[in-house]
């Protein structure tokens, strides 16, 4: 049950380490910064409200948030609202964010040679103002194998440019492939009540230590067009959520934070109200009742 009177803190979730970084495992997605939906599917974001949102997070204890670069709709850039509201930088704050995938200014994608990653990295660099980045997830895009482009990151952590690396939407094949280059403090894959494709994954890191941080936990199938876009609710999902007096959304949370110790969540928004209530999720604990009835949904259940 989330008490009212509970006051709301990203510590309630509990941490986990990402290297020899200490985070609290309820982090922000920066993804959602820029408009009401990701990238150019919604009108931009009210600028002033997201770095509200920002400033807000910090106070709520959140000490760990994911960006990239290609975060950007027709008017808003995630990175560039990050340094503009927290900067100087707590010591604490973690700052995630990925290269793989880029968008050039007119917003059309590619995929970046191993060649182009250090431009990416230095992108995001500059964009954040800082002299090295936190933690760089190589994003996989299509590529079956990773080692190359990995490698070339793993330069970059040599060079002083980047502290820690993590991989995104990999097979547990690639993570493999990965490690033999240099260490993974963690990976970044798509995992959420509606899509479970990466459960091995999941338990891999699980027994070697390494973060997992689902993406969409919230959105579901929705996926970067929000929760909105899914069709409705599960009725599993509603009745775990009157039981506690919560909302699906922090059901959905809920469920992701137990899933493992070494499992973060990262959800997005630009809506104050949102973020504090997907903050207080971390502090909702479900029951063994709860998880059995949530995961019976995925044998067929509504």
């Amino acid at each position: 049950m989330i008490k009212d009177n509970t006051p709301v803190n990203a510590s309630a979730a509990g941490t986990w380490r990402l290297g020899d970084l200490s985070v609290n495992r309820m982090g922000l997605g920066a993804m959602r910064l820029t408009g009401s939906a990701a990238f150019d599917h919604s009108a931009p974001s009210d600028r002033s409200t997201s770095i509200r949102v920002l400033r807000r997070a910090i106070e709520l204890g959140v000490n760990h948030i994911d960006t990239a670069a290609f975060y950007f709709s027709r008017l808003r850039s995630a990175n560039e609202l990050i340094n503009t509201a927290l900067s100087p930088y707590p010591e604490d704050l973690v700052i995630v964010t990925k290269v793989g995938p880029g968008r050039d200014p007119s917003g059309q994608w590619y995929s970046a040679t191993p060649e182009q990653l250090r431009g990416q990295v230095e992108e995001n660099l500059r964009q954040l103002g800082r002299d090295h980045l936190d933690v760089v997830n190589l994003r996989r895009m299509s590529q079956p194998s990773i080692a190359e482009h990995f490698g070339a990151l793993a330069e970059l952590r040599d060079a002083g440019l980047i502290r820690h690396l993590g991989v995104s939407n990999v097979t547990a094949d690639q993570l493999a492939q990965a490690q033999a280059i240099a260490p993974v403090v963690c990976v970044q894959n798509q995992f959420n009540l509606d899509v479970q494709a990466h459960s091995e994954v999941l338990r891999r890191c699980g027994e070697q230590g390494i973060a997992f941080v689902p993406y969409f936990a919230i959105a579901g199938e929705g996926r970067e067009k929000g929760a909105a876009a899914r069709e409705r609710e599960g009725e599993r999902v509603l009745a775990v959520a009157k039981a506690h007096g919560a909302s699906a959304a922090q059901v959905r949370l809920a469920w992701t934070l137990q899933q493992g110790p070494h499992v973060l969540a990262i959800p997005g928004t630009g809506n104050p109200e949102h973020l504090e209530a997907n903050i207080a999720a971390g502090a909702l604990r479900l029951t063994d009742d709860d998880m059995v009835l949530l995961n019976s949904r995925l044998v067929g259940g509504s």
